[in-house]
């Protein structure tokens, strides 16, 4: 009787501990994201970070040889795209849909550089450069909208300082950066009734492949040949390194897109830059664009009423 009494006795503690612990944790479903433009630099930098952090990461390419280098990182599936070609975004729809992970994430990353003149550029180069970098991330978020609101997930995008400053010879490229800023501030107010976040990664100068093509098309367009306005400018854009080897790797680029895939309450904007000159750079533009709007207009704030407004901001932070 006794034996009997210390046995119930020590199957009811061990099934009162049992009933104490927390059951095995599920194992958490592997996010897929999809990079556009991941052939190299910040898309590839960004494809591989993620695959490394347990996300899965459908990687976009157009060229067969970048398409087999995706193909071979762990995590990651190389997926054929052309930001331009409805035909192929359609394509990549069906094959996430198939792949049965959903989708949580869309960086749309990939973008071209068309540096002209705004004077002397085509108006085919204008409608190039935008068709990439502006209707390219239109495209992208408007066919994968269904499933980014089904995972609550994230859009982000690939701005650039160049979205806040501008410079003489990039009026294509800058134009079509501040759209992208326009884009996410109206698309982030539309997807957050739906819980989805939108946000805006912001680099500064780090090493890309961005401007080969933009210098083979720019020898093409015939825009420094002799007869332009602005011969000694071209000449001299066409003869920096279009490895851009200068610049840092974009290391830090690929951390900020990790951030905010991760964060719980990401920001809206990352600015990332390699250096302090670049970031007064930047916030310099964006200040000065507040004084000029708020410079000899009926309604103008004073100093102290400009300053309130900032800190209010900055309470929001």
């Amino acid at each position: 009787m006794k034996f009997f009494t210390i046995t119930l006795l020590a199957v009811t503690a061990v099934s009162l501990g049992l009933r104490g612990q927390a059951a095995p944790a599920e194992p958490k479903a592997q996010r897929a994201v999809l990079v556009t433009g991941a052939s190299s630099g910040i898309g590839r930098k960004t494809a591989e970070l993620l695959a490394q952090n347990g996300f899965y990461v459908y990687a976009t390419a157009r060229k067969d040889d970048d398409l087999k280098a995706l193909a071979a990182i762990p995590n990651v599936q190389a997926l054929r795209l052309d930001v331009t070609s409805q035909e192929q975004i359609d394509a990549a729809v069906k094959t996430v849909q198939e792949g049965g992970r959903g989708l949580y994430g869309l960086i749309n990353n990939a973008g071209v550089a068309v540096l002209a003149p705004l004077i002397e550029v085509s108006e085919k180069d204008l409608a190039f450069q935008f068709d990439a970098n502006v209707y390219g991330p239109y495209r992208l978020t408007k066919a994968f909208a269904p499933l980014l609101i089904a995972s609550k997930g994230r859009v982000m995008t690939t701005g650039s300082i160049s979205g806040i400053v501008t410079w003489a010879m990039g009026g294509p490229y800058t134009m079509s950066k501040h759209a992208v800023e326009a884009f996410t501030d109206t698309l982030a107010l539309e997807m957050q009734p739906f819980g989805v976040h939108v946000g805006v990664v912001e680099p500064g100068n780090y090493r890309s492949e961005i401007m080969t093509n933009m210098r083979e098309r720019l020898a093409k367009g015939g825009y420094g040949g002799e007869g332009s306005r602005y011969q000694k400018q071209l000449d001299r854009l066409l003869t920096q390194p279009t490895d851009r080897g200068q610049y840092k790797e974009p290391d830090e680029v690929a951390a900020a897109f990790l951030q905010a895939l991760t964060d719980t309450s990401p920001k809206r904007r990352y600015m990332v830059v390699p250096n302090q000159r670049e970031a007064e750079l930047t916030i310099r533009a964006a200040v000065a664009r507040v004084v000029q709007l708020n410079a000899s207009q009926p309604y103008t704030y004073d100093r102290e009423a400009l300053i309130k407004l900032l800190d209010e901001e900055l309470q929001k932070k």
